[in-house]
């Protein structure tokens, strides 16, 4: 018996005792003697038995667990989102059960049905780059579980959530590379269903139209956001007859692919081409030369998405209004766009 890990019906067998006495014991009651809860402490650490906390919270109507999806845990962003989110959740008592989509509409769906098993207090989301529809967080909602999103949430449905205002943020990097002289800005844009996509992109967009730079199509290269997208868009505009002068890309990731291309092709970086990222990750100021981004306050998000999640758990019974709440940028001008005094 010792081998496993025994439950208070191990205990009780074993003490020829009720299941609700041993229970007692373990917990200190005042009614069970101090020579039975000596026994059944002597036997409970004999046989390895551990108390089932998630039961025991599940019988008061909760399991002090929040739920998080993210699309992928590598890089900067998310794994600081994260410590924001761990920091105050546990602060309030919670633990953090994370699950990761891998940008896949599927997986994100097995992630929800997980969470909704292990009956978790909340759910907090960031959208995988594959999903388009709502239906599978209808399940969620059935069940009046607490929802919150994060970062990305799809255009058009009303929820409650913590961004960042993407508009700003790419309207910001433009008029920064405008600034330094650049006329002939290209863009590598993500994946337009998504809210963070379409903002950069309206904000580059808006940028240009404010300064009277004509808009050209075939300076915008849409993908995926990947390292790959942008060593495939870069090469994409450089066989254009008049090459640009800039790009403002709306992933960090896809910049430094960029950036791979332009070194290989011995163009000069600002000066050939001026790079701009959005994400601020860690590798940023790690290139040569260090790369212009967005930074987003990731620890912020968390945090801020977090609280507003245990707000929505603590008023459970109550119908609240979907809450969004808005962050704003900070552009982190360097070496890769900053060639001029503003």
């Amino acid at each position: 018996m010792a081998a496993k890990r025994a439950s208070i019906s191990d205990i009780a067998k074993e003490l020829n005792l009720a299941v609700s006495t041993v229970s007692r014991a373990l917990s200190g009651h005042s009614r069970i003697s101090e020579a039975t809860r000596k026994r059944v402490w002597k036997l409970a650490e004999q046989l390895n038995y551990q108390p089932n906390h998630l039961a025991a919270a599940l019988r008061k109507g909760r399991s002090n667990t929040l739920g998080v999806i993210v699309p992928h845990i590598d890089g900067h962003f998310f794994a600081l989102v994260m410590k924001g989110v761990e920091a105050v959740a546990n602060k309030a008592g919670y633990n953090v059960m994370l699950c990761q989509s891998n940008e896949d509409y599927e997986h994100e769906q097995k992630n929800i049905e997980t969470l909704i098993n292990a009956q978790v207090d909340g759910i907090l989301v960031s959208l995988a780059r594959t999903t388009r529809d709502f239906k599978h967080f209808e399940k969620v909602r059935k069940r009046d579980i607490p929802l919150v999103f994060f970062d990305r949430i799809l255009e058009g449905v009303d929820v409650s959530a913590v961004v960042l205002d993407d508009y700003q943020g790419g309207y910001q990097s433009v008029k920064h590379l405008l600034d330094q002289g650049c006329r002939r800005i290209a863009h590598f844009g993500g994946p337009q269903h998504l809210n963070i996509y379409k903002n950069r992109y309206a904000g580059y967009c808006q940028a240009l139209h404010d300064h009277n730079i004509p808009f050209e199509k075939d300076l915008v290269v849409f993908g995926d956001m990947t390292l790959e997208d942008g060593i495939r868009s870069m090469n994409q505009l450089l066989a254009l007859p008049q090459r640009p002068d800039a790009v403002f890309s709306a992933s960090d990731f896809s910049a430094v692919g960029a950036m791979q291309v332009l070194k290989q092709r011995k163009l000069r970086i600002p000066y050939d081409i001026a790079l701009s990222g959005f994400s601020n990750e860690t590798f940023a100021s790690l290139t040569e030369p260090m790369l212009t981004s967005v930074d987003q306050h990731c620890e912020e998000m968390g945090g801020a998405a977090v609280r507003l999640l245990l707000e929505m758990v603590q008023e459970r019974t109550k119908q609240l209004s979907p809450r969004k709440i808005v962050l704003q940028p900070q552009l982190l001008p360097r070496e890769s766009s900053r060639w001029r005094q503003e």
